[in-house]
């Protein structure tokens, strides 16, 4: 098969399945290597990967979407968070440098602290509130200084049709009770991991054929904001019109749920920087929820196909 081979990082992860499902445009494939094929705690392997490239040619780009993403867990987990989360990119940044192979890595609103109104701007200060957040930002750190030609997307609040999401989640408890406790005081934009998937393709391919594109930090999430009450609210309203789960929402604050490790109270991120270098606008939240709930639920009833 002939084309340009994109290395994508963590393919059983909901991002690295949906980079994996994606229709890249022709002479471009995605190569998603999961854990047993790539293990992102072997900085060997990784540079390895890197260095041999695909059937006799270098990667046209890396997307780094595998990640420690149990945030809770991390907070007694530390080395493992830290060793898939900032030590694998930073063997990644490395060989890619070596290589001569731009690397997109994903990140998260969780370097952010969410104390303040607003959507948080890609230069705004950074202040993780537990391990997971400042592992990620490790990362961060790691491939700004490891010699690659790269672009750090943050996103925040995804989800899919597959893997372990709120998404999922909800309409799983929602078919076994007929209320739901969910948290009311933390805000943020639901961003689907197939549009997500599209914006990184999209950089990983303007970076591997334009010297010239722009490199640094970005932000990547669905149009609009809510709570991950309102976010409930409207998977059941929209779960409802399909003949799926139909749960009601009673809101609650964050001390009403504690958990091991401490939630931003708002992760909306701005995305004009992305608009402006890649022209990519992401679509409203509610309309990337839709897709998942066709996939998950089925179409809407009585919808002309």
């Amino acid at each position: 098969m002939s084309g340009r081979a994109v290395l994508v990082t963590g393919a059983g992860g909901q991002l690295g399945t949906a980079l994996a499902r994606l229709a890249w445009p022709a002479g471009w494939r995605a190569v998603a290597l999961g854990r047993d094929a790539l293990d992102l705690a072997d900085p060997a392997a990784i540079a390895a990967r890197v260095a041999e490239g695909h059937e006799g040619q270098g990667w046209g780009a890396v997307i780094n979407a595998g990640a420690y993403t149990a945030v809770d867990r991390a907070e007694s987990d530390q080395v493992a968070a830290w060793r898939i989360n900032a030590l694998a990119p930073a063997a990644l940044a490395a060989a890619c440098g070596a290589a001569g192979v731009p690397l997109v890595q994903v990140s998260t609103d969780y370097v952010f602290p969410g104390d303040r109104e607003g959507a948080w701007q890609v230069d705004d200060p950074v202040a993780p509130l537990g391990v997971y957040g400042a592992s990620k930002l490790g990362g961060e750190l790691a491939v700004r200084t490891g010699g690659a030609r790269h672009a750090i997307v943050r996103t925040a609040w995804v989800v899919s049709a597959r893997g372990a999401n709120f998404v999922r989640t909800m309409l799983r408890v929602g078919a076994e009770r007929e209320s739901l406790r969910v948290v009311d005081d933390q805000r943020g934009s639901p961003t689907a991991a197939a549009d997500l998937a599209v914006a990184l393709a999209t950089v990983a391919m303007r970076l591997a054929d334009d010297p010239g594109a722009p490199t640094g930090t970005f932000h990547f999430a669905n149009a609009g904001e809510t709570s991950w009450a309102g976010f409930a609210a409207e998977i059941f309203r929209q779960s409802a019109a399909r003949g799926g789960p139909a749960a009601t929402v009673e809101p609650i604050a964050t001390a009403d749920y504690p958990t091991p490790a401490r939630r931003p109270a708002n992760s909306l991120l701005d995305t004009g920087k992305l608009r402006a270098a890649y022209g990519i606008a992401p679509r409203p939240w509610q309309a990337a929820l839709g897709d998942i709930l066709d996939e998950l639920v089925g179409p809407i009833q009585g919808a002309i196909a």
